[in-house]
């Protein structure tokens, strides 16, 4: 197949941060998806409807003039979360879910959660309004070998937190193993996980190639090869309870290349292409329109998009470094080939 056409896809997992930098990311990212579900890490974090509004309003007004894009927008859950805030979310329409960051987990995680039955009274809101609750799914205990941390949440906190709230929404988001992946195929359909296309296409030497690789790191890091070929299989599963999400995380690259390097892998500038490279080497272009197109808008209940984009297979190289606001981020694959290449929209 050398030319692929889809509806339109959506990201059901970004990050865009705010400022100046928000012109270059969201550009990169309406130029390929139509919707995605903007993730509220800030600092200080959307915590409230009306934080997420205005979080909204900036995106927007740096959606280039030729592209179409519609931010969803969620909050940011906290020890202090008030109940009241879901209804309050239910009741806007441009708010789709709250977000679960154990606190110190990833970036701009110090406000988040520290333990889950802090949240319980929101949680019980969260069931009955039908809204879903996007997990980052790692542990924090220092005790816990940072390859298992994914593992070890989903065992000891995620399973009896679904076991408590049985019809609880839940989106385990950018998995990274095995376990998260036997997870969601366990529960029913209001239990879904997202995938990201540097899962699919790496395993953790890529950490270590001929030193350490500090814009291959992320949270949750990269897995064993047996982790990311679960990945591939669960991407390519017709059950539809796996959808694109990539966590695009773009960081000034002088905080990447530092002592204490920052997590995060920017893919928004080849963000479909990425993941049609990973659907070829498994054989399975032919799934891909489910995967990013139509098993997201079906979980959050929205209609698939009506325009297309048009996908070739056409080798060119990813730039190796993009403005950033009065920074500079070094993109994934920075100076290498990508396979495919976005050449149309209809």
């Amino acid at each position: 197949m050398e030319r692929i056409t889809l509806k339109t896809p959506d990201d059901w997992h970004l990050h865009v941060r705010d400022g100046l930098a928000l012109d270059q990311v969201v550009a990169d990212t309406a130029a390929r998806f139509a919707r995605a579900i903007i993730m509220p890490n800030l600092t200080p974090p959307v915590t409230t409807v009306d934080m997420a509004a205005a979080y909204r309003s900036r995106i927007l007004s740096a959606v280039p003039e030729q592209f179409q894009f519609d931010p969803l927008m969620t909050l940011y859950l906290t020890d202090n979360t008030d109940p009241i805030e879901v209804h309050k979310a239910v009741a806007h329409p441009d708010v789709y879910a709250f977000k679960l960051y154990p606190a110190g987990a990833t970036t701009n995680s110090g406000f988040g959660v520290t333990q889950l039955e802090k949240i319980y009274p929101v949680l019980e809101e969260m069931e009955r309004c039908a809204l879903p609750l996007l997990v980052h799914g790692e542990v924090v205990d220092p005790g816990v070998d940072i390859f298992d941390r994914e593992a070890v949440f989903v065992e000891k906190l995620l399973a009896p937190l679904c076991q408590r709230f049985p019809s609880l929404r839940v989106v385990l988001e950018h998995i990274t193993t095995a376990q998260g992946v036997e997870f969601v195929r366990d529960h029913g359909a209001h239990v879904a996980g997202t995938i990201t296309a540097h899962h699919l296409l790496i395993n953790r030497n890529a950490l270590f190639q001929g030193g350490i690789r500090p814009h291959y790191y992320c949270l949750p890091v990269a897995k064993r090869e047996r982790h990311r070929l679960a990945l591939l299989a669960a991407a390519t599963d017709a059950r539809g309870s796996f959808f694109l999400g990539t966590d695009s995380a773009p960081h000034p690259r002088d905080a990447k290349e530092s002592a204490c390097g920052c997590a995060g892998i920017y893919t928004s500038h080849a963000g479909i292409e990425l993941y049609a490279e990973a659907f070829e080497q498994a054989g399975a272009l032919d799934k891909l329109e489910a995967f990013a197109s139509l098993n997201g808008p079906a979980y959050y209940g929205l209609a698939p998009n009506t325009s297309t984009i048009t996908l070739e297979r056409r080798s060119w190289q990813a730039p190796s470094i993009l403005p950033f606001g009065e920074h500079e981020l070094v993109p994934f694959r920075a100076d290498e080939a990508v396979n495919w290449q976005l050449v149309a929209h209809s």
